[in-house]
């Protein structure tokens, strides 16, 4: 396994606790493979990613302490996402944090901004373990604790600098999990392996569109889409905010493909900017108040009609008496003049 080659810290026997912790995580061996495989392609992506900056490999596995790789939601003034990012800490990584869109919980931006993040405590500390420490306890709480009592020596394995109980323990979690992955027998598990088209890769998103759309075209359920995905906080994919998504590269690849169909058969519903020439035709009544007739064409939405007509999705419902059903190809819809 190449993540092994990049590790920097110490193994499984440099202390009892993280033998113990090791042992811990592998108490359920099949359990234990089941999860470490149900997150892999993050894990992956992340390696890459980690790669980039020259960060040790043991970070790679940083998410596993935080959160077992989970997309964990954002609740307010809490940590978010895989990385568990507190909302200030974000924004001072560059992450776009608010209703809208929650850059922790995009993958590849939130794992950039942590790996620089990483790489710039290595220039000022020099040691991976006072590293994992700061991402813990911050930045300036460690360069104070070594102003007071210098810089930690290689030995104990788990420094000694006076931080909380779980500053330690934070470090002694992930120098755990390395050890799993050092010496995978040693724990009675096998490591899975992550075939090359299921490997996470970024899928370019050159039009507003929706989740649905998106999901449909790359051949994945929206719900798998979304939680690769979770930064956007509609279904509508904010190209402002970013304009790609993640998904596995077989279904970027067919993402792709189906983006200039997509772009011929969507240029007149809302896909794709509207202009005043690209305006649906309208009917008008004898009625003093301007009236305008839709007809609905396949892929379709709410959102992209009302965008077009500048009105809003719960005027149309209003207006049309719709409730939680599907458009239909051919259906008409009573539209508003527009303000």
């Amino acid at each position: 396994m190449r993540l092994r080659g990049s590790f920097a810290m110490p193994g499984c026997d440099a202390d009892p606790a993280v033998l113990g912790w090791a042992r811990r995580y592998t108490r359920h061996p099949k359990q234990f493979e089941s999860q470490l495989q149900a997150v892999l392609p993050r894990l992956v992506y992340v390696q890459k990613v980690a790669e980039d900056y020259d960060v040790a490999g043991e970070f790679v596995l940083l998410p596993w302490v935080e959160s077992h790789f989970r997309p964990i939601a954002a609740r307010k003034h809490r940590p978010a996402g895989m990385w568990q990012l507190m909302p200030v800490t974000a924004g001072s990584l560059g992450l776009r944090v608010d209703r809208h869109y929650d850059g922790r919980l995009d993958v590849r931006a939130s794992a950039n901004a942590v790996m620089k993040l990483l790489e710039q405590y290595h220039k000022q500390f020099g040691d991976w373990r006072t590293v994992d420490y700061a991402y813990n306890a911050g930045e300036f709480a460690i360069r104070k604790a070594i102003r007071l009592h210098g810089a930690p020596p290689d030995q104990p394995t788990i420094p000694t600098l006076p931080v909380r109980k779980v500053t330690r323990e934070h470090l002694t979690k992930l120098l755990a999990i390395a050890c799993v992955v050092r010496e995978p027998d040693r724990f009675n598990v096998s490591l899975p392996t992550l075939p090359g088209e299921q490997h996470l890769v970024q899928a370019d998103v050159p039009h507003a569109m929706s989740m649905a759309q998106a999901a449909d075209r790359a051949g994945m359920t929206l719900d798998a889409l979304k939680r690769l995905n979770g930064a956007f906080g509609s279904n509508t994919i904010d190209t402002a905010a970013a304009s790609y998504l993640m998904m596995p590269a077989a279904h970027a690849r067919r993402f792709s493909d189906a983006l200039p169909e997509l772009a011929d058969s969507n240029d007149d519903n809302g896909l794709l900017q509207a202009t005043a020439a690209d305006a649906p035709a309208i009917s008008s009544t004898s009625d003093q108040s301007e009236r305008r007739i839709h007809t609905v064409k396949r892929g379709d939405s709410l959102w992209q009609i009302a965008r077009t007509y500048a009105v809003s999705v719960d005027q149309l419902k209003r207006w049309n008496h719709l409730g939680k059903h599907s458009l239909k190809p051919g259906q008409t819809l009573q539209i508003s003049a527009p303000n």
